[in-house]
């Protein structure tokens, strides 16, 4: 069953960092990637820019809004996801504690379905 690791940054938390921790944080994050690939659990990964080069878009009664970040309102940004072919929730989650940004963020699991249900 697919389930998707979201990663939940506390935003502003990557200015805190120096280049070369940033840089040390995300080879970690590559190698755990590559060992799930060698594990054959993972299906797909990216890390995402930071909400400040996002955009919102919303369409309510026809009309179009349009929002760039960063959002004020919120506290946390995906910073990136693992997307995993895991054979039950509780192996989704021993790999999201096993995650090196469970350190610094929340690694949230979700499955995959439909949305109507639950």
């Amino acid at each position: 069953m697919p389930y998707m690791l979201l990663i939940m940054e506390p935003t502003g938390q990557r200015k805190t960092r120096t280049e070369d921790e940033g840089r040390a944080l995300y080879q970690r994050m590559l190698d755990f990637g590559a060992d799930l690939e060698a594990r054959g659990l993972l299906l797909a990964t990216e890390s995402l820019h930071s909400d400040a080069e996002g955009v919102r878009v919303q369409v309510r009664e026809g009309r179009r809004m349009v929002m760039d970040g960063p959002f004020s309102e919120a506290k946390e940004m995906v910073g990136g996801f693992f997307l995993l072919a895991c054979e039950s929730r509780a192996e989704a989650v021993e790999i999201a504690a096993a995650c090196p940004a469970a350190e610094w963020a929340t690694v949230e699991v979700r499955a995959f379905g439909p949305c109507y249900a639950g």
